[in-house]
């Protein structure tokens, strides 16, 4: 399989060691909640500028009005900023959950309980924070598996992306990689890029 072939040169690459820094990286984050706010932007919009808002907002995640929040993903640029900045103001209430979420992985719950984060958005809460048995199956992927024949084109409904996150399981064990490390050479391999 081709795919195996590439993953298997990248290990021993140069984006290795930049993968495995990442990797390290993940579950020292800082705050969870501002964690959990660029997770609730990511959906439909780039991450690297989810990235850029995340480090300029700090604070403000936690603590600006909602019409101020709204004005200031509006100034930088989001895409979706009235949305973002509504779920973002949600998510306050469920802050003092996080903790626990994350180290039990939580899937579920986030689905159930932060509106705006699905399945995808969760993982990768998750991920982020450490936890790396959950897959992110965004679009690059699914489209990537498509063209390497693993999974054919379809809606992505809760089943499909736990049934395509067990495709995902089965060629990390293939290749020697947790999920949460398949997923960083995954996304290199689409764009190039090694991002949170």
């Amino acid at each position: 399989m081709e795919l195996v072939d590439e993953i298997e040169k990248l290990k021993v690459s140069g984006v290795a060691g930049v993968i495995s820094e990442k990797v390290k990286s993940f579950g020292e984050v800082d705050d969870l909640f501002s964690e959990l706010c660029f997770c609730l932007m990511t959906a439909g919009f780039r991450a690297d500028r989810c990235i850029e808002i995340q480090d300029e907002l700090g604070s403000g995640f936690e603590d600006m009005e909602l019409e101020d929040l709204r004005l200031e993903l509006k100034r930088m640029g989001h895409r979706f900023w009235p949305q973002r900045a509504e779920r973002i103001f949600l998510a306050r209430g469920v802050k003092g959950e996080l903790d626990r979420v994350a180290a039990e992985g939580d899937r579920d719950w986030l689905v159930k309980n932060v509106k705006g984060l699905g399945m995808k958005e969760s993982s990768h809460f998750l991920r982020n924070a450490g936890f790396d048995d959950v897959a992110i199956v965004d679009f690059h992927i699914v489209d990537l598996l498509v063209r390497e024949g693993l999974i054919e084109k379809g809606v992505l409904n809760k089943k499909r992306y736990l049934e395509i996150e067990g495709v995902l399981r089965d060629l990390g064990k293939r290749v020697g990689l947790s999920l949460g490390e398949l997923d960083l050479y995954l996304w290199y391999i689409e764009t190039g890029k090694v991002l949170k």
